[in-house]
């Protein structure tokens, strides 16, 4: 098995920076593409991402003849959907909080649904629109007892847990040629979503201990989980789903970030690595700057998704700021799309050093919102690969 160390640290010789750039004489497949870009080495060309649509965007892209029995990248001329599969560990093992209880429908209006969901939240949910719901009561609340009840939900050796035929899917995984992620744990993300933002900000000073045995559990679930599936796949990186900063900065202060995550980050992601994990991902919406040194501290590959239209990120100058330790997936404003040809060329064109660099990917910082047409996607396609033709290393 090929560790973490051998495949990163590249030499001086192992990429240039002047010049002009030469293309691989062979062609790679996604896989190894992915691979090379993000390890500095040379590649064949820049592959064509995003990350998804909005549900009124598949609507209206189907309304203009998008059909539903064809993938959105095979329509639009991009590359696999790296993100297919992975929320679900691709069918191979149920990650989620597992509960006994059924979800019960307390109110319903032809508007919205309140739902109590198996374990425990009281929500209400919108019928129209892709809102996120409204949370009535937290599944957890910031109490020892409460938490003794739901971790119960997350129990990693409940063999429930494996699909019957996980072995076999797990063979056909390994045969694939496409990107491939799976997630690979969120020590703030679904906490957050369990016990709300409000009581998990108050757990970290009003109960250290439960606040930072929560964190140990959540680590130690997805570890212990995922061993016997990454003893079988070999993924191209782990994902890691956060969403802990808003618009003016994260969600809890950097010294709070060390204090309670940096050991657990560490230790997952050096167990990712020694099972033969190359990169480990972090995704995070919102202004990630103040957690940034804290990330890369902790061992974090590559940041995503560097939103551009809404915070204002730069990737060009985080990659100033931080060199080559700082591997970026993501920094197109997804806004400028349906714009137009031109608008989008001078979005791409500040880009095109950085990327024959290595260690990036641009992609839209987020999901594509119905104000973007199927004909205007299909035009950031191709100005992308007019763009990126040719930006390869020397």
């Amino acid at each position: 098995m090929q560790t973490h160390e051998s495949i990163h640290d590249p030499s001086p010789h192992q990429i240039a920076t002047t010049g002009s750039p030469q293309r691989l004489p062979y062609k790679m497949n996604e896989r190894e593409r992915f691979r090379a870009i993000m390890d500095y080495q040379p590649f064949d060309r820049l592959p064509v991402y995003y990350f998804g649509l909005w549900e009124e965007t598949r609507d209206r892209w189907g309304r203009e003849n998008l059909s539903n029995t064809i993938p959105v990248a095979d329509a639009t001329g991009m590359d696999a959907d790296w993100e297919d599969g992975m929320w679900n560990i691709h069918g191979l093992v149920k990650v989620h909080p597992i509960s006994s209880e059924p979800a019960v429908i307390l109110e319903e209006t032809d508007e919205y649904r309140v739902v109590k969901t198996s374990i425990g939240a009281v929500i209400k949910e919108g019928k129209k629109g892709s809102s996120i719901p409204q949370h009535l009561q937290e599944a957890l609340q910031p109490t020892r007892a409460s938490w003794e009840r739901f971790k119960t939900f997350l129990n990693p050796d409940d063999p429930s847990r494996y699909a019957p035929d996980w072995e076999i899917k797990a063979k056909e995984l390994n045969n694939r040629q496409r990107v491939t992620t799976f997630l690979a744990g969120t020590l703030f993300g679904w906490p957050r979503e369990w016990l709300g933002a409000e009581q998990i900000s108050y757990l970290a000073y009003d109960d250290p201990v439960l606040h930072e045995e929560i964190i140990e559990h959540v680590a130690n679930f997805f570890m212990t989980l995922l061993r016997p599936i990454l003893e079988k796949v070999q993924f191209d990186f782990a994902y890691f789903f956060e969403d802990c900063c808003f618009n003016t900065g994260p969600l809890f202060s950097p010294a709070s970030y060390r204090k309670f995550y940096t050991f657990h980050y560490r230790r997952m992601i050096d167990f990712y690595h020694k099972m033969g994990v190359p990169f480990v991902l972090i995704d995070s919406d919102g202004k990630v700057d103040d957690l940034l040194p804290c990330w890369l501290e902790s061992g974090f590959d590559i940041v995503f998704p560097i939103e551009v239209g809404t915070w204002k990120a730069d990737p060009v100058r985080l990659r100033k700021q931080y060199g080559k330790k700082l591997r970026m997936f993501g920094g197109i404003d997804k806004h400028v799309i349906p714009q137009g040809e031109a608008a989008i060329r001078r979005h791409l064109e500040p880009l095109r050093e950085l990327t024959a660099e290595g260690g990036y990917i641009p992609i839209p910082d987020h999901r594509i919102p119905p104000d973007c047409s199927l004909e205007q996607f299909r035009t950031y396609v191709r100005v992308f690969q007019e763009t990126f033709d040719g930006c390869v290393p020397c």
